[in-house]
């Protein structure tokens, strides 16, 4: 049972699920423009989105496990502390992408499945070298993170339209305030690392106004859903009320004292924005 978990903790559930329910969220806006729900696309963009990322999660951690071992916050995943082999590792990254991207071959369609592949070269492979080498490395990141939504929304459509491009953005105008909360909580960690995070090559009141740029961002993008018609008045005005709150909570850092509870604070209500924001996309075609 405890050789269970480790494998369980190796795919970063915490990923796999706030990114499946983004994926949710795109494929439910999707339906509110076709009124066609499609049960096989549903489940086939769900599960396959599910293996691909958590089979490009555990690889991801092969590939970092020299760097998990100087960082407080990772040094305990199974393939930092070699619990889990190498070999291991690889065999489990094969089964689960095999897995995943096969059930989006079969179950959706061409483009949801070029989407696919991107993302987990995009993860693995540009934010692989970027986040060692660039200050850029989480925009970077952003990338495949913001391609689940997107995904979930071509599985029914099959069409890369504004809608799609809204997806993209909304979520990685969302994730940079995110993770530059993670990254100023454990400043001290990327350091030892070697990491070039924001708060590390340019310090925490450069990464703050970067948060509120990002956070602003993000309104905009939201409000261009309904803009553009593919949601209601309720969905402009609920996102907008809790887009300023999340900016005027980035305001005050500011004046804070501790910087790190500060960005905790954030990075709390950011998971709540998220789960607003997939809720609201879910149901924002349908309400008025």
């Amino acid at each position: 049972m405890e050789r269970l978990k480790l494998y369980y903790r190796l795919v970063k559930p915490g990923i796999v699920y706030s990114n499946v329910m983004a994926t949710a969220a795109g494929f439910l806006l999707a339906f509110a423009q076709v009124y066609e729900f499609k049960w096989l696309a549903f489940i086939g963009v769900i599960f396959g989105t599910m293996f691909v990322i958590a089979s490009a999660c555990v690889l991801n951690n092969h590939i970092d496990r020299s760097i998990d071992t100087k960082m407080a916050r990772t040094r305990k995943r199974a393939t930092a502390a070699g619990k889990i082999s190498s070999r291991a590792a690889l065999v489990y990254t094969a089964l689960l992408g095999i897995v995943g991207f096969g059930v989006l071959i079969i179950f959706t369609n061409t483009l949801t499945v070029m989407l696919g592949v991107l993302a987990y070269i995009s993860y693995i492979v540009l934010y692989g070298i970027a986040k060692r080498t660039t200050v850029h490395g989480t925009l970077v990141g952003a990338i495949s993170g913001g391609l689940p939504p997107v995904a979930g929304y071509t599985a029914l459509t099959n069409q890369f339209d504004i809608a799609a491009i809204l997806l993209f953005f909304v979520l990685v105008a969302w994730q940079m305030p995110h993770f530059y909360a993670i990254a100023m909580r454990r400043r001290a960690d990327y350091a030892s690392a070697g990491i070039p995070v924001l708060p590390v090559v340019k310090g925490m009141r450069v990464t703050k106004v970067h948060i509120i740029i990002y956070v602003a961002l993000y309104i905009v993008v939201n409000s261009l859903f309904t803009v553009t018609g593919y949601t209601g008045y309720l969905f402009l005005v609920v996102m907008t009320i809790v887009g300023v709150v999340w900016l005027v909570k980035g305001i005050r850092g500011f004046k804070v004292e501790t910087d790190e509870k500060w960005a905790l604070k954030m990075f709390v209500f950011s998971l709540f924005v998220l789960l607003l924001q997939c809720f609201m996309l879910s149901v924002g075609g349908l309400l008025p």
